[in-house]
């Protein structure tokens, strides 16, 4: 018998049949209720069977656990009316008493917890298949089992296509609906705008007959009387459901004008809580959407089309997106605020796409092949997309950030696209949207509270989705460099985690190691004013600093979650229905974990030094074309790069060899343990090492100086020079007021980016220095997301003023605070 699953440790479930049956494409009917913090309406799947479903048969079945018979039973539902929500026009509220599921001698329970009394976790993921016993109910049918987590589920039904009048203009055969569906979901790329306004009709056709579902704590299963296979099931369905204001894939929370607002990131159960939907990243499909909110507020969405709101009646609006680029369903996202969105006083003519001659590495980029993903509008095709270098751009904000928005971020955005595309070309998406999110934006909870670590910026101060950027209010602090390269980060997950994804999401490497890679890369381009010698001494100080951080991680984290490629031989292994699981998904630990950033970006600086820059970034151009639109393995990527490795750069290197000493091992990679003393010789690490003797020095002197002692003359830094500084100095056992007074002062502290001040009050904390408390509590304040470990801090002290200060500020924010991360603070506090 499987266990049960603890969902506060371990593997994420990836429940649904994906061999078996494909979503393609979903049209989402929703509104959003601020007063009972609930997104309710209806999603309709447009399905395709997969070719290696067979017949089920009595000897593939796996049984459901004998103690969990629930988890076998399904609804039977009497036939009901249900009102359908028509996407053009606002619908009334349908209070939640009015949608009456009927069981055969059952309750229904779909209003208490939506989960129907099955407490089983998913048992089946481990086993070869993921399927029900069906015996009891005289048959064994198919059986659509869908990613679900804290949705109340309402009720499922067929849809009839062959209602929609003109349907039968694109079909041959306009009374089989599933070959209406299969038809449609076939024509060619450049009708896509026709297809959608299929899709968007046939959404609004009526039902013709309910389906039996049942749910548990991972999953909706869904089948139909009669249908044994999947391509006998119905290919469009509609669900009606609701989320729960406790779903944890939704936050509700207020922005920092004090408004209410909701958004989702995808974390850390994926969208499972957002909508039913198919979440193996395998399960590649479009989507359409259409929200409605009260008319004061504005909804973003992970969408190709800058959406404008439809006035309904009652004072709601409408917003409609849609996307026909193929993607997981993870990377799906709404934001709904009253945000204000911030335009540049000067329109930049390059934002509109220009033709323009291409030096001689840009030309290796410019060449248009066949595409090698499915079919759909890409624009690599597009001779005028390739060209664009500068994507048309929108920045929403509480109306008080207006200003900040305006002279930080704004400016930072098209030098940082245009950077983007120069040195990987094509931008992937048409459009971007930077969404500064509410001050709780964080890692979503944190289980080693008392353990100080320093690269929590890399987690928690921006998110990348489709068209869509959110950005910690953090970032906007101080010099420009924090927002710039968090930007340049985000940016570059188009190209490495959007348009190419991971087929197995242990490998996050290969998201994160190359949009932490990249960064630096655009960010040096984006400042234009920067000279060659200058770039690469800011990113060998970068590489100081994350040398530091990933000594930490090794030192500070389970040897078995250091490790990038845990599934080995085995990545990309899914089960004969195609579930899986995400190993440690479920670990708090793992949302704090940064080796995948760390020794990923260590890797890929590896390579583009045994090649040379240039080569390395021609291969990379090469790649990006020959993989867009797809998803990977590392393998896939290794491969490809050896391949256009000369042999007398590469002794010693092989897809085996790189797996065994960077991917495959915990620890620091040998070969990274040969750099370190280069690391430290960085010239601006060196100049910081001499600020830090000063320091030193002065902290040593006694309060009454002799008159013999010369005047320390210290040297102005950067923002990474000024975090590396603090890091050094929290490691002296010692600092006077006196010399922290003298620190702030000189480097005006308190009005540097959110990277230097959390190490600014790390010594504020550790040193007890009174007079600068306030810079603390603001801290704790107005970056939340990289304030819970100073809560750790000031409770260890052990000191009650400090612990006075930290329940202060906790009790002022707790109502704002991510909800985990107000859990892990109150276990802390009390």
């Amino acid at each position: 018998m499987d266990k049960k699953l603890d969902p506060s440790r371990d593997d994420l479930p990836l429940v649904a049949n994906t061999s078996h049956i494909l979503v393609k494409h979903y049209v989402l009917d929703l509104d959003v209720d601020f007063e009972s913090q609930v997104i309710e309406g209806t999603i309709v799947l447009f399905l395709e069977s997969g070719n290696r479903f067979k017949k089920r048969s009595s000897s593939t079945e796996v049984a459901c656990p004998s103690e969990s018979n629930e988890a076998c039973k399904f609804r039977m539902p009497e036939p009901c009316q249900i009102p359908v929500t028509n996407t053009k026009t606002f619908s009334s509220k349908i209070g939640y008493n009015d949608f009456v599921i009927c069981g055969k001698g059952e309750k229904d329970t779909s209003g208490k917890d939506g989960n129907h009394d099955n407490q089983e976790q998913a048992s089946g993921i481990s086993s070869s298949k993921y399927c029900c016993d069906t015996g009891n109910h005289g048959s064994e049918e198919f059986l659509l089992v869908l990613d679900c987590c804290d949705l109340s589920v309402l009720k499922v039904e067929e849809v009839d296509v062959a209602a929609v009048p003109g349907i039968e203009k694109f079909t041959r055969s306009p009374k089989l609906r599933n070959q209406i569906v299969h038809e449609l979901m076939a024509l060619p790329a450049d009708r896509w705008r026709e297809q959608l306004d299929y899709y968007a009709r046939c959404s609004q056709a009526p039902g013709c007959g309910e389906l039996l579902f049942d749910t548990d704590t991972w999953s909706l299963q869904i089948r139909k009387t009669g249908a044994q296979t999947a391509t006998d099931f119905p290919h469009a369905i509609r669900i009606q459901y609701r989320t729960k204001p406790q779903g944890r894939s939704v936050t509700w929370t207020s922005d920092q004008s004090g408004r209410p607002c909701v958004y989702t990131v995808g974390s850390p159960i994926n969208n499972r809580a957002l909508f039913p939907c198919q979440e193996p990243p395998v399960a590649m499909s479009t989507w359409q959407a259409t929200v409605r909110a009260a008319a004061s507020f504005v909804v973003l969405m992970s969408g190709e089309n800058s959406a404008k709101p439809t006035q309904l009646q009652e004072d709601y609006s409408s917003w409609h997106y849609y996307v026909t680029m193929p993607m997981p369903a993870s990377t799906f996202t709404i934001a709904v605020g009253s945000w204000t969105e911030m335009k540049p006083e000067i329109c930049s003519s390059n934002d509109v796409a220009t033709e323009r001659s291409f030096s001689p590495s840009e030309a290796d980029f410019r060449y248009i092949g066949v595409c090698g993903h499915m079919e759909y509008p890409c624009r690599f095709q597009k001779a005028s997309a390739t060209t664009q270098k500068i994507i048309p751009h929108r920045v929403f904000a509480p109306a008080c950030l207006k200003g900040a928005c305006q002279e930080t971020l704004l400016p930072l955005i098209p030098p940082c696209l245009s950077a983007a595309h120069s040195v990987l070309g094509t931008h992937p998406f048409s459009r971007l949207d930077i969404l500064i999110v509410p001050a709780n934006f964080s890692s979503l909870g944190m289980a080693r509270s008392l353990i100080y670590l320093e690269w929590y910026d890399l987690k928690t101060s921006s998110f990348c989705i489709p068209h869509i950027v959110f950005l910690s209010q953090s970032t906007l602090t101080g010099m420009s460099q924090l927002c710039g390269t968090r930007l340049c980060h985000e940016i570059a997950h188009a190209w490495f985690g959007l348009a190419i994804g991971a087929r197995d999401w242990t490998e996050e490497w290969l998201s994160e190691g190359f949009a932490t890679h990249l960064e630096d890369v655009f960010w040096a381009k984006a400042q234009q004013q920067l000279a060659p010698h200058e770039a690469r001494e800011q990113q060998e100080l970068r590489a100081c600093l994350r040398w530091r951080r990933l000594q930490d991680e090794v030192q500070n984290s389970p040897e078995e979650m250091q490790v990038l490629r845990p599934n080995k031989e085995k990545t990309g292994h899914v089960s004969d229905s195609g579930s899986s699981v995400i190993r440690h998904g479920l670990n708090p630990e793992k949302v704090f974990m940064q080796v995948h950033y760390l020794k990923g970006y260590f890797l890929l600086r590896f390579l583009a030094k045994r090649l040379g820059e240039d080569t390395y970034f021609s291969f990379l151009r090469k790649f990006v074309h020959t993989f867009h639109g797809q998803l990977i393995l590392s393998q896939d990527f290794l491969q490809m790069l050896l391949e256009n490795i000369p042999e007398e750069k590469r002794p010693e290197l092989s897809v085996g060899n790189i797996f065994r000493d960077w991917l495959e091992s915990s620890g620091i990679p040998q070969p990274l343990q040969r750099e370190r003393q280069a690391l430290a010789e960085c010239g601006l690490a060196q100049q910081v090492s001499a600020e830090v003797a000063k320091w030193v020095r002065v902290n040593r002197r006694p309060r009454k100086r002799k008159r013999k002692d010369r005047e320390e003359v210290f040297e102005k830094l950067l923002p990474d020079q000024l975090v590396l500084l603090l890091e050094h100095l929290l490691e002296q056992k010692t600092v006077t007021p006196r010399t922290l007074q003298s620190l702030e002062r000189i480097y005006r502290l308190s009005e540097q980016d959110a990277e230097v001040r959390h190490r600014w009050c790390e010594l504020i904390v550790k040193h007890k220095y009174t007079k600068a408390y306030r810079d603390v509590e603001r801290f704790l304040q107005e970056d939340q997301a990289m304030g819970i470990y100073l809560y750790g801090e000031l409770m260890l002290s052990e000191d009650p003023r400090q612990q006075h200060l930290a329940r202060r500020c906790f009790e002022l924010s707790r109502e704002q605070m991510d909800k985990s991360s107000a859990e892990v603070v109150a276990e802390m506090l009390f």
